[in-house]
């Protein structure tokens, strides 16, 4: 009987604690893409880069025909009977050479359009990050979930910080 009391005893203690533990954590929620979407320095950074991306776009694209149009080019002439043999394998050669550099301009262009959302996004994304980290503190939430990662599939509305994130963040 000692040892079930012993038993019984430390279960209970260990419940108790437990239960005192997790009543101790604080949780919250926000939902960052909603939140960023309401940044105009977002706006303004999107905007920026959809420009550079047309701007890429458009140069691909005059690329594109200029290349499509010497192909005509040539296609006619060989038709025309205006080129020899070795002549048009060299042209054919040198299409094949601007088709190379069409390819590479599109990765640079990719690598271009990455590296300037980095720039312009990365210090609006630690900012957002640093005011939620403030928040947590300030406030004693344990864990910040985000709900645009459909990481919470339920949260009472008193635990949504957004509009303490908002106002840190002066929106």
């Amino acid at each position: 009987m000692n040892k079930f009391m012993k038993s019984f005893l430390l279960a209970a203690i260990l419940t108790v604690g437990l239960s005192s533990v997790m009543q101790a954590q604080k949780f919250g929620y926000i939902n960052s893409q909603e939140l960023l979407s309401q940044l105009p320095e977002v706006k303004e950074s999107t905007a920026n880069i959809e420009t550079l991306k047309k701007q890429l776009q458009k140069k691909g694209q005059d690329m594109v025909a200029a290349l499509q149009q010497k192909y005509t080019s040539l296609q006619a002439d060989q038709e025309q009977g205006r080129l020899s043999p070795v002549q048009l394998e060299q042209e054919a050669t040198k299409l094949k050479e601007e088709e190379s550099k069409i390819a590479q301009f599109e990765q640079t262009s990719q690598q271009k359009i990455y590296e300037k959302t980095e720039q312009l996004l990365s210090p609006i994304q630690e900012r957002v990050n640093n005011a939620i980290k403030e928040v947590a503190q300030d406030n004693g939430y344990t864990y910040i979930f985000d709900t645009s990662l459909g990481m919470v599939l339920y949260a009472d509305p008193g635990s949504d910080v957004s509009a303490k994130v908002k106002a840190k963040l002066g929106i």
